[in-house]
């Protein structure tokens, strides 16, 4: 998993995802954030990725806690807020500083917790930063495969598996995709789990929006699989 540390307009910080911040990482944000005091929330995003949950809020129990039905059903005796990730009052109360998505077309929650695909897409306005856990991913090879290619922005491979069982699922993704490269056309960043983050500075390439209908291209084959299965 990740995280991402976001100062609010109203200069206190977001944290988005849990991580178990410790050593220089830590010392960072502290003193950013006057020792924690400052971190006025946790929104989690991802239903799977939980490991850091408890930990976190520990590091930060003054943080009001945010997280998907998934991390309530886990996490129980967590001060959760009523608020749920996914949802458009979520959304809301952090509209000045955040747009939120949620894939459209594929299971949110799936039924096998090996299947990660989806989670809550989130954009900060101010920095023009995408945030995101497995759905977009930004992926760099190892070693010398690594210098002979580039990394790329793609969607999760798990995408086959997690389409909903339905006609029209293909669609819904392929119209949700094109939106969010639509809607979110001026992001200059994207921090994506598991791998490194597309950085302004060091994007001598494509944009984040152009890169996003780049990988919705390349799952095409498995959206039209998919919609001749559920015709």
């Amino acid at each position: 998993t990740h995280a991402s540390l976001v100062r609010r307009g109203n200069g206190r910080f977001v944290l988005l995802d849990a991580y178990t911040l410790q050593g220089e990482v830590e010392e960072q944000v502290d003193a950013l954030t006057n020792n924690g005091a400052d971190i006025e929330v946790i929104i989690n995003l991802h239903p799977f990725h939980t490991v850091h949950v408890e930990r976190s809020h520990q590091q930060y129990p003054n943080a009001k806690l945010y997280g998907t039905q998934r991390h309530i059903d886990k996490f129980p005796d967590l001060p959760w807020q009523p608020e749920k990730t996914e949802s458009a009052e979520c959304a809301a109360l952090f509209a000045d500083d955040f747009e939120f998505s949620v894939p459209a077309g594929v299971d949110f929650i799936s039924s096998n917790e090996n299947l990660h695909f989806s989670s809550v897409l989130a954009y900060h306005k101010a920095s023009q930063t995408i945030h995101s856990d497995d759905t977009l991913m930004y992926l760099q090879l190892p070693g010398v495969l690594g210098k002979l290619k580039k990394p790329e922005v793609t969607f999760h491979m798990t995408l086959s598996r997690t389409l909903e069982t339905r006609a029209g699922a293909a669609a819904d993704f392929r119209a949700w995709a094109r939106e969010l490269a639509k809607g979110w056309q001026g992001a200059k960043t994207l921090c994506a789990a598991h791998s490194v983050a597309l950085l302004a500075q060091r994007n001598d390439g494509a944009s984040i929006a152009e890169r996003i209908l780049e990988a919705l291209d390349k799952v095409e084959k498995t959206l039209a699989a998919h919609e001749k299965k559920y015709c």
